[in-house]
């Protein structure tokens, strides 16, 4: 019998990747991972961007890792989805196969979308996390149907951006009183919101949804509002968010609050770790933090992987967020963790307007930052967000005003 070795319960990109810096680390035991899914291991990020939009094809999201597989030795099992965890036998249950037994056991099962109660089941009622889903809605946006979008984060935001390529009408309607207001703030927010409104996009702001009437055929047909009004629309879209999927951890004795709930070194008990955005890991600058951003994910996988090859010196995971997003042809990004509490000060160009850069305050040090088409710029930022750099010399390192 094969002694046990490191399972990972997921083949996220956090899962494949904890796997692939293993093996690359010099790691000689077994590595098994447990796939829910029944297809190769895929990248998630083009799901509401490529995919959606048309350039790439299912085969094009694949994970580079999924045709290394064979050469890094791993056992993936694909439809083997955990639904329990004994810590204390170091077992891990699965749904319709024997228990796995591990040394050291890697949480990676990722978020699920939050759902309406109005909307599930109703056919063109869609969420977005899985290829099926995005190929699925991607269908229906060919047809260029009227399309409201529930939400206008980043994903509720990027399906409006493919959707609007698709020549769909469309609607985003969003509780808050601008676009992205929970990551960016309320001033940021709304000057993205101008460009969505610039490309056909309207946005209902302030608004909820409330129910949905039906057609004669079953299919969603409207949106009720908070408002009193209805929403015509052949698909809806519901992108409130995302929940870390940890059900099946219930009874396992491991600490559960909006995450698997880790120390500095992403540690949830004796040999069991978290990585990617199921994790809650005490960051030693941001305090308990859960980050459900792809780069998050890969560096986190990397951090993990290496604690389990050297136990003796655990090192804190410590990174500087980031994140990108694609609207209508621009890119988003964003460094750091901004907020709606933050002030934002504009360092280059105009607010919203390609090209603009702006940096995030908390007590005259720079906490965070964001760009339009910046590139380069914005990525430069990075080591002076994770050094709580001041404003000055922020400023005398971008050359902004």
């Amino acid at each position: 019998m094969t002694p046990p070795g490191v399972v990972v319960a997921g083949a996220s990109i956090a899962g494949m990747r904890t796997a692939e810096c293993l093996r690359l680390g010099g790691y000689a035991g077994s590595i098994v991972v447990l796939s829910a899914e029944d297809q190769l291991p895929y990248d998630r990020p083009p799901l509401s961007k490529q995919l959606l939009v048309g350039t790439w094809g299912p085969e094009q999201v694949r994970l580079p890792v999924a045709g290394r597989i064979a050469e890094l030795r791993l056992d993936v099992r694909y439809g083997s989805r955990a639904v329990g965890l004994d810590v204390g036998s170091r077992l891990v249950h699965l749904a319709d196969r024997e228990p796995v037994a591990y040394e050291h056991l890697v949480i990676a099962t990722g978020a699920q979308p939050r759902t309406m109660p109005w909307g599930v089941g109703v056919p063109g009622v869609h969420v977005l996390r899985s290829l099926d889903d995005a190929l699925g809605l991607a269908q229906e946006l060919r047809a260029r149907q009227r399309v409201a979008v529930v939400g206008a984060g980043f994903i509720g935001a990027e399906v409006a951006s493919a959707a609007r390529g698709h020549g769909c009408e469309v609607t985003v309607v969003e509780a808050a009183d601008a676009p992205l207001q929970r990551a960016l703030g309320r001033e940021v927010g709304s000057a993205i919101g101008r460009l969505h409104a610039e490309h056909g996009t309207t946005l209902l702001t302030g608004t909820t949804v409330t129910g949905i009437r039906t057609g004669e055929d079953g299919r969603v047909a409207q949106l009720e509002l908070s408002t009193g009004s209805v929403l015509p629309a052949d698909v809806a879209v519901i992108g409130i968010g995302a929940r870390p999927t940890t059900d099946w951890l219930e009874g396992s004795g491991l600490t559960v609050r909006d995450g698997v709930v880790c120390d500095t070194h992403c540690r949830a008990a004796p040999g069991v770790f978290a990585a990617g955005d199921v994790a809650r890991w005490v960051h030693p600058v941001l305090g308990p933090v859960r980050l459900e951003h792809w780069t998050n994910a890969r560096e986190q996988a990397a951090a993990v992987a290496a604690n389990i090859l050297d136990p003796r010196q655990p090192a804190p995971y410590a990174p500087t967020p980031y994140v990108w997003s694609d609207h209508y042809g621009h890119k988003l990004q964003v460094i750091g963790q901004p907020d709606d509490q933050t002030a934002a000060q504009v360092i280059e160009g105009e607010l919203g307007r390609p090209g603009f850069v702006a940096a995030y305050l908390r007590d005259g040090r720079v906490v965070g930052a964001v760009g339009l088409d910046a590139g380069a710029k914005v990525v430069r930022l990075r080591r002076l967000v994770a050094a709580r750099a001041p404003m000055a010399e922020v400023l005398a390192a971008t050359g902004g005003r």
